[in-house]
Order: C-alpha cells, then structure tokens, then sequence
C-alpha cells in the first residue's frame, strides 16, 4: 500500500464515497495530533492522497512516517468491510 519515492511514502486510498473518505481523513487527523506528525494529504471526491516524511530530520522517512503508515493503514482496514 505504501511506497516510498523521493523520500517520502506515498499511499493512496479509495472509498465508496466523499463522506467516508472525509470520515477516514477525520480518524487520520486525529492520530496524527495524539502522535503530532501530521501529513501532507489531498482529498478529491471519494480518493484521499498521503505523503509522510519527518521535516525537522530534513525531509526524510523517518521511523515517526513508518509508525504513523501503519497507523493509517489500520484506519483504512475497517473502512474495506463497511458496506
């Protein structure tokens, strides 16, 4: 799901519809405050767009980008068995 290019990850991710994916980025918005590593991210229509990377290490992938990928990743789980 994750893919790291140009020194950040990358992930991608699709829902039935724009409130669901307002919903998940509403879930990742709130991980990312408890964890205050907050992502680069674009939404259009049901497609949310992530990128990570650790700015105060010099905008790399950081061990802070992989924990917080695995986090978003759980999120997006549950949404895949919601009909």
């Amino acid at each position: 799901m994750w893919t790291e290019i140009n020194n950040k990850l990358t992930a991608e991710f699709t829902f039935e519809d724009f409130v669901q994916a307002w919903a998940f980025m509403t879930e990742v918005a709130m991980l990312a405050e408890r964890k205050n590593h907050h992502p680069e991210w674009t939404n259009v229509w049901n497609k949310v767009a992530i990128s990570l990377s650790t700015h105060d290490a010099g905008d790399v992938v950081t061990e802070k980008d992989r924990k917080l990928a695995d986090g978003i990743s759980k999120i997006y789980e549950r949404y895949q068995y919601r009909t």
